[in-house]
């Protein structure tokens, strides 16, 4: 049963800022933004231009540098696009805690658990530690922790990645769920299939501002489409090749870089014509930025773990270690 959040407050963002350190370069800047109950919110724009800073700032993850964020509901609920699982828990003991820090009693929180764990097709790894699952089943705890308390704000950054089909679909109803219990969810995925045409407002992040985009606006800046197109194309798009891409005007071109390790062999050529390179205990791909969103999803298809996605212009990074 989902319970509705009741009436409250949008939440506002008034001249919002954010940079990493005080002489640091602005991420994003004068962001004035209002994001209702009961909608449903994507962030869209190219790769490594602050659109993961800017879902962290509304979930509170992060504070502004400058500006005032308000209205943000008590239960607030976020999940990264990579989950840490090195914490001393069982999957259904982690969430159990969770849940009781979120405000519900003991015998709520362990039978919210166990049916978030189920729904999501994990319940089989209840007791296991966090530490000795897969990628994919840690995803899934990661998406069931911020389901527990029936969130007001619910904010998803690629939550989907790693998700097998089943559980993909069954996020994507619970974000239905949530929005039609009058909760605001903002999220921002790879997949321009994702939620498709249900989004009540979409955001484009680029070169430090936040700005409505038009309905449709697709993730990136080129989508294939398999079925019938409906003209005029929304966003001023306009048809390239065959007639089944489409780009959007604006939509980025410049190059763009994709540190990122994993051992899976990846198609040869890959997307976009990325060419790749080793460096620092990973692989640099570099890609025309229009093509980067294929290169990515390549990437995640392969299970290879990928650590930065920035400008081309920005120092070359190293990927990290993983822990032992």
């Amino acid at each position: 049963m989902t319970t509705s959040v009741g009436e409250r407050e949008p939440v506002r963002l008034a001249g919002v800022g954010r940079r990493y350190g005080p002489r640091g370069p602005w991420v994003l800047r004068g962001v004035d933004l209002e994001l209702p109950p009961g909608r449903l919110v994507r962030a869209v724009g190219p790769n490594g231009t602050g659109k993961s800073t800017l879902l962290r700032l509304v979930a509170g993850v992060d504070a502004p540098a400058e500006g005032r964020i308000t209205g943000r509901p008590p239960r607030t609920a976020y999940v990264p696009e990579r989950f840490p699982p090195a914490l001393p828990f069982t999957a259904h003991g982690y969430l159990v805690h969770l849940a009781r820090l979120q405000g519900l009693r003991t015998g709520a929180a362990r039978a919210r658990a166990g049916e978030w764990l189920e729904r999501f097709g994990a319940g089989g790894y209840a007791g296991t530690a966090l530490a000795g699952l897969s990628k994919g089943t840690a995803q899934k705890v990661a998406v069931a922790q911020a389901l527990l308390a029936e969130p007001g704000l619910l904010v998803l950054d690629e939550a989907w990645t790693g998700l097998d089909t089943g559980a993909r679909a069954a996020l994507d109803d619970a974000v239905r769920e949530r929005v039609a219990a009058g909760a605001t969810v903002l999220f921002v995925d790879h997949d321009p299939r994702r939620l498709a045409g249900e989004a009540h407002t979409a955001l484009r992040v680029e070169a430090g501002r936040v700005r409505p985009a038009p309905p449709g606006t697709p993730a990136s800046g080129t989508v294939r489409v398999d079925g019938p197109v409906v003209y005029p194309l929304p966003g001023g798009a306009t048809a390239v090749g065959a007639g089944t891409r489409f780009r959007v005007d604006g939509a980025p071109s410049a190059p763009v870089r994709v540190v990122a390790s994993g051992v899976l062999p990846l198609p040869d050529p890959l997307p976009g014509g990325a060419t790749a390179a080793a460096v620092g205990g990973g692989t640099l791909f570099r890609v025309d930025g229009a093509a980067s969103d294929e290169l990515l999803r390549v990437l995640l298809a392969a299970s290879w773990h990928v650590h930065r996605v920035e400008p081309e212009q920005a120092p070359v990074p190293a990927a990290p270690r993983e822990a032992p």
